[in-house]
């Protein structure tokens, strides 16, 4: 009785630290999240470029003050993000062709390459894995490329349709 009543203590502490444990790691995710988003503000999209540019030796040039390793994180993981933002919005990726879908799936559909130009990665690789489900998984696409209902992972129409 003694081992069980030893056991379950034991438990309970563990449950409870780690209860804290991910309590402390939200909160500071939260604090993270909350100075990315003072970075992301204090740089309008007239600024981008200087935002992109700044580097903590300018920071501790312009303001005296120098910037703690989480800090430097901090700006890194914005400047990262805007980046990535300001990428996609240039980005215009060109649409996709339904007969360039329809041509690739009927010459190498067993290889999951139609899946790669349409955008779904992941498929693409299990496809290439298992030969396109043995050749039933790229028929399945071919007929769905053809009615239309398999369409770009972007959520994009065809740009010319069949």
């Amino acid at each position: 009785m003694k081992k069980l009543n030893i056991l379950l203590a034991i438990l309970l502490f563990f449950t409870v630290n780690i209860f804290a444990v991910n309590s402390e790691k939200q909160i500071k995710r939260q604090n993270l999240n909350e100075k990315l988003a003072t970075y992301e503000k204090a740089y309008s999209a007239e600024n981008i470029e200087d935002f992109l540019d700044l580097t903590p030796k300018k920071i501790r040039e312009e303001t005296g003050n120098k910037l703690s390793l989480k800090e430097i994180l901090i700006l890194k993981a914005a400047q990262k993000r805007i980046k990535k933002a300001s990428s996609n919005l240039n980005d215009e990726s060109k649409p996709k062709s339904q007969v360039a879908a329809l041509i690739i799936v009927i010459f190498v559909g067993v290889l999951g390459i139609h899946r790669f130009y349409l955008g779904y990665t992941g498929i693409g690789i299990i496809q290439l894995l298992t030969l396109g489900g043995c050749g039933i998984w790229a028929l399945i696409d071919l007929i769905m490329i053809a009615t239309g209902d398999l369409k770009p992972k972007d959520g994009s129409n065809y740009d010319p349709t069949l």
